[in-house]
């Protein structure tokens, strides 16, 4: 069985995806008192923790599989002003030191798109060259939620890190095919309380749904988001001002613009009619809105664990010794790397047939103490990339 320990886990979007996709969790962080009691409700076995991240030792759970998270989106929205790390919600570095600490094969990070923008790149760069020293090859993708079934766009920003030779393995999800709409959704919802229309109602609301927007403890109520999206709910006949207590009912008019309830929310979200969710109609709401879709997670989360599994298997099975000692040895011989490239590599030659090789060859040979071969083919590639730059 595959392991992982979440972070900020929320009302249980990624943690449930996770256990769909063959995890069990070892921990499940978040700090939110309903959220947490969201999880146990749902999940009687987890080992859920409710715990501020800065006082989380992250050795506690070493030899897992996958560290995931889903850090606060604040510090990269529009709504959350996009301060990066000048916003002290930002967790980015946190979840960092608890990845040094717990020394996964394999990290999942959730976030927002404002994180994917060209204003966030010199913050992105700082966190790949964090996870590199570490010995973590990454990558970064945006995906859309109604790519994996949900119905509504929710453009996601991920981060993927993973040991070397489980990185080998990995390739992003594939697409699902097309959602279903907001009708097909939640028709039966609607029509719960013996609504007649909610049939016809259905047939209207025949497209996908804008970004359903949680908000935070500081900001944000029940309801479906900013100005711009209760505009695009309304062309869906949706009322996007508030949340409702129950769907309409027998006497309801036909022309009635209905509003969601907690679990049409949830359902758009992606989570089963089984999952419940604790707290008052804000709180829930909150946990609703800022979650990430399960069968998103569980998509990627398949991918990461059939790259694990192909890899060798689950971390438990194996000993991290040559894993630490390639991301030491990087660091020990980058310098060496670097003055070589500076100064020892031929000058780049147009009539070169392979001046790439040549010295991606010569890099490779300073790097060739470096026990993971992959480890320091990347640094060499990366040398070559530096020397043509500064003309070397």
């Amino acid at each position: 069985m595959l392991t992982c320990a979440e972070i900020c886990a929320g009302g249980g979007g990624q943690s449930l995806g996770l256990e769909q996709a063959g995890f069990s969790h070892v921990a499940a962080v978040e700090i939110d008192r309903d959220a947490c009691d969201t999880l146990r409700l749902n999940r009687p076995g987890w080992n859920v923790s409710s715990r501020d991240v800065h006082r989380v030792d992250g050795t506690e759970f070493r030899g897992i599989d996958l560290f995931a998270g889903g850090v606060p989106c604040p510090p990269f929205s529009v709504a959350g002003k996009q301060l990066g790390a000048d916003d002290e919600r930002d967790l980015f570095p946190r979840a960092l030191e608890l990845i040094e600490e717990s020394e996964p094969a394999a990290v999942m990070l959730e976030n927002v798109r404002g994180l994917s923008t060209a204003r966030f790149g010199g913050y992105r760069e700082q966190v790949i060259a964090r996870l590199r020293a570490m010995g973590y090859l990454t990558d970064w993708q945006l995906l859309n939620a109604s790519e994996f079934g949900v119905p509504q766009l929710r453009p996601r920003f991920l981060l993927v890190a993973m040991r070397p030779d489980v990185y080998r393995h990995f390739s992003w999800p594939q697409p699902a095919g097309t959602p279903p709409t907001v009708g097909e959704t939640l028709r039966d919802l609607m029509a719960a309380n013996g609504w007649p229309a909610a049939a016809d109602w259905a047939t209207m609301a025949n497209g996908i749904g804008p970004t359903l927007v949680g908000g935070s403890r500081k900001h944000g109520g029940p309801d479906l988001g900013p100005t711009r999206a209760r505009k695009a709910w309304l062309e869906l006949h949706v009322d996007g001002r508030g949340i409702a207590e129950a769907a309409p009912g027998p006497n309801a008019p036909a022309d009635q613009l209905p509003r969601l309830t907690l679990r049409m929310a949830a359902a758009l979200q992606g989570f089963p009619a089984g999952w419940h969710f604790c707290g008052r109609k804000t709180s829930a709401y909150r946990q609703i809105g800022n979650a990430f879709p399960p069968p998103v997670a569980a998509a990627v989360g398949a991918s990461i664990g059939s790259a694990i599994s192909l890899a060798g298997g689950s971390l438990a099975d194996h000993s991290l010794a040559d894993h630490s000692l390639a991301a030491h040895s990087l660091a020990a011989h980058s310098l060496a790397a670097h003055s070589l490239a500076a100064h020892s590599l031929p000058a780049h030659n147009p009539a070169d047939r392979d001046p790439a090789g040549q010295r991606h060859r010569a890099l490779r040979a300073v790097c060739a103490t470096v026990r993971h071969d992959d480890l320091a083919d990347d640094l060499a590639d990366d040398l070559v990339r530096a020397s043509r730059r500064t003309g070397s």
